[in-house]
Formats: structure tokens, sequence, C-alpha cells
């Protein structure tokens, strides 16, 4: 799990160029309905700095104190049946504020690591559900990050995909369940070379973003003497961009209140209906990320209202990992209308 408050997580902002990641993971901040980001590129391109570093921009929560599942004390509807039923009974919830999680799934995490697990024998002889929770429980409304998701294990994949859909996360054991809110923004990173994910997981990610490595000898030559000075010292390059820091987490705050009275026209949805069509796109979730994208782009910019350049800009980002493939295209190349 990223310690936001550590000096050893590299600075968000301190990240030399990669804009297109960098935007992909403000938006999700911005707009958490986005379902996430895959971020695919050679190694040696800031994906896992950027995404660790993405935990000190999250706004506080308040959750219920105590309560291994992060439950909203404002919510009954996302609580845990614990708290829920503690709630119901007229307690006084314990409530304590913290930082957004970015939760760190491990490719070698079992399916037990991941979803939690029964104690069968109390359950059994006393009819008391007793929980060990996973990575699920840890990540529900924040961040679950998976490095490599391309290599998980297939029916780790299958088990993220289901919380992903459902927002719930179900133990199950011998004819005993247990189910727990799993509300949570996947943000994956990959290196194509490695082979690539399944179709049913791509659409699972609102947005992908494709990085290089940097071009310009300027460029490289900054993002080694930054690396060497925050290795020398972390806490002293940390203060360094402290400033700017505040700035964009003030920046990204104001988008966040921004976001939800952000208005489209129908023009707006038209156009992006038809963008989904033009590129063959299947179902219908590109249409709805490239809406909730563009009005996040809207609110980054602080505007009340999407423009055209929103929805290209949201285009670009939610349609790449959608459209849909030929037989041999991976042996032919890209469609030409690509």
């Amino acid at each position: 799990m990223v310690n936001p408050d550590s000096p050893s997580v590299y600075p968000f902002v301190a990240i030399v160029g990669q804009e297109s990641l960098k935007k992909s993971l403000i938006l999700n901040v911005i707009n958490p309905g986005l379902s996430g980001v895959l971020i695919r590129g050679e190694k040696g391109t800031a994906k896992s700095t950027a995404v660790r570093a993405l935990a000190d921009l999250l706004p506080e929560i308040a959750v219920v104190d105590g309560d291994p599942f992060q439950s909203d004390p404002d919510d009954p509807k996302t609580m845990s049946p614990e708290v829920r039923a503690r709630f119901e009974a007229g307690e006084a919830l314990p409530v304590r504020r913290r930082k957004v999680r970015v939760v760190e799934l491990p490719i070698s995490a079992t399916e037990d690591r991941v979803v939690g697990t029964l104690d069968l024998e109390l359950a059994l002889k006393e009819g008391r559900k007793q929980i060990e929770p996973g990575l699920l429980a840890s990540a529900n409304r924040g961040i679950l990050y998976v490095d490599e998701v391309n290599l998980l294990d297939d029916h780790v994949v299958d088990v993220l995909l289901d919380s992903a859909a459902m927002g719930v996360n179900t133990i199950e054991r011998e004819g005993i369940s247990f189910s727990h809110p799993a509300r949570f923004t996947l943000v994956g990173t990959m290196n194509p070379e490695e082979g690539d994910l399944r179709p049913q997981l791509l659409d699972r990610f609102g947005l992908c973003v494709h990085v290089e490595g940097l071009d310009t000898p300027q460029e490289r030559v900054e993002v080694v003497k930054r690396r060497a000075e925050f290795e020398a010292d972390p806490e002293a390059f940390a203060a360094r961009w402290a400033e700017e820091t505040q700035k964009l987490r003030a920046a990204v705050a104001e988008a966040i209140k921004l976001c939800p009275q952000v208005t489209a026209a129908d023009a707006i949805l038209y156009s992006i209906a038809e963008r989904s069509l033009r590129m063959g796109v299947d179902g219908h979730r590109s249409d709805i990320v490239m809406l909730k994208a563009a009005k996040a782009l809207a609110a980054w910019a602080g505007r009340g209202e999407v423009t055209e350049a929103d929805v290209e800009e949201a285009a670009v980002l939610a349609l790449a990992h959608r459209m849909r493939r030929r037989p041999f295209e991976d042996i032919l190349g890209p469609h030409p209308a690509a």
C-alpha cells in the first residue's frame, strides 16, 4: 500500500514529460467514475512511478474508524454489513478522515489474498462470520494498482472483472458467503511486448494511454539528474517540489468540485456517438466513458461546459483499446481507418 506521506515516493510534479499519462491519472481523480486507466509502454517510462506518486494528489475522505472495508459514514448503501447494522441500530459511528489509498496488487497474489478469507470453523460452530479482509477490501473507495496486469493469473483477472462490474466482492466457502462493497478505480500498467489483455479486461479500463521513452537529450538528461537528486536525499527533493505539489493538489480539488456541474449539449452527445460508430467500437461503454472524460477535461480547464476539443481529447483516451479487431490484424497491421 502506498503511503502518500512517505518522502520515498517520487513527487508527481517532478516527473519529466509523459503528459498524457499524468493527465489520464488526474482525470480519474477528478471523476472516479471513469473506471481507471490502462498504461501501456516499454520499461522505464515512469509508469509505476506516476501511479505511486498519485496518492499525494488524492483528496481526503471520511471513513468509519476501525472498519477494514472503508465504509462511508454518510452513505448506508455503501457500508459493510456490520457497519450498516450498527448504523441502523442508531449507534454513533466513529469517523476519521484520511487520504484515498493506492493499493498495489502483486502479480503473485493468490485469490484468497485478493478476495479475502472466511473462518469456516467459527462460522460452522458459532454461526458467526469472521472475515480476513483481502486487497479488494483495502481498495474500496480507492485505487487498485496492478503492475504488469497482463501477467495476472486468469482466475484473479476474473475476480477483478466481477468486482469492477458489480462494485461488490463476495467471499464464498463451503456454502457460506459474505459480501462487502468493492468500488475502486483500476489502474494497470503493462509492457505490450510481454503479451496483451483479454478484451473483457481491456474494456473495464475507462481510459488507455501509450507511453514511450523521452526522445530529446535535454529531457533524458533532466530525468537522470532529478532521479539522482531524489535518491541522494528524498526528503530534500520532496521539499523542493512541495509548492508545485500543493498547487496541483489545489487545482485537482477545484476540478473535483466543478465536475458534477459540467454540462454537455446534445450536439456534443451526437459527436461522441458518431465517433464510436466511426471507429467500430462494440457496445455503449465507450460513449459513456467519453462523456465522463470530456466533462472531467472541461472541469480541469475550469469550464462549466464540454467543448468539441474536450471530446476530441477524450476520444483518444477512450477509444483506442476498444476498437473492434479483425482476424489476423496483429499480423497484417492496423486497420487503415485507424
